[in-house]
């Protein structure tokens, strides 16, 4: 599992350097040909000095065909997707901080911080809840809410995903494959379990990083 999930953030690494370098390398080729083009009109003007046009006789003149536009938004939203893809078997494990406690701190965030979440020092600014929703759904869900509540400027809000005691062998999958999605998430700082009153196992509190991008 832990070689995969490094195999996808590799792959996604790998794509977004080639989609930099065509972008680089179509920019350079554009500036190489106008280059030229320059060079050849002064070489022709040079050459054949003073001209008159020809009297015209009525030919059209067509303009030339202009190049095909670059699509580079279109390259930024698919490098953008790319960033903000999360993957279901993500191993919070290899690369992030996980401890005993159900909580989880971004490498460089002090333990005053989860400590300050399970006290409740942010108060909860929004929440949304999982229930009921296959893994596909709830994935984009939570990507699109952890996305939206941190262009808003929100600091902590809550994520219920449930205990999993209606799942098969009472087992909480979606509950690990939350964990894993907001580790993934670049707008988290660090999550907690949810106190007894906020949902206990069934609900973390997430505290986000600020927009200006500061702890």
């Amino acid at each position: 599992m832990k070689a995969r999930s490094l195999q996808d953030l590799q792959a996604i690494q790998r794509k977004l350097a080639e989609d930099r370098q065509r972008i680089a390398t179509e920019q350079a080729a554009r500036q190489q040909a106008l280059q030229r083009a320059h060079a050849e009109k002064n070489l022709f003007t040079r050459a054949a000095g003073a001209v008159r046009p020809l009297p015209s006789h009525g030919r059209v003149v067509l303009a030339p065909q202009p190049p095909k536009p670059v699509a580079v938004q279109q390259q930024l939203d698919d490098q953008r997707v790319l960033r903000e893809a999360i993957s279901d078997e993500f191993d919070t494990s290899t690369l992030l901080e996980v401890d005993d406690a159900l909580s989880f701190r971004r490498p460089g965030v002090g333990l005053d911080v989860t400590r300050k979440l399970r006290r409740g020092t942010w108060s909860i600014q929004r929440e949304i809840d999982l229930h009921g929703l296959r893994t596909d759904a709830a994935r984009e869900a939570l990507s699109a809410f952890i996305r939206e509540t941190h262009r808003r400027g929100l600091r902590c809000v809550r994520v219920v995903h449930g205990k999993g005691l209606g799942s098969p062998g009472k087992v909480p999958v979606l509950k690990g494959k939350v964990h894993g999605w907001l580790a993934q998430k670049q707008e988290v700082l660090a999550f907690v379990q949810a106190r007894a009153d906020e949902g206990g196992a069934g609900a973390l509190v997430v505290l986000l990083r600020p927009v200006n991008g500061s702890a």
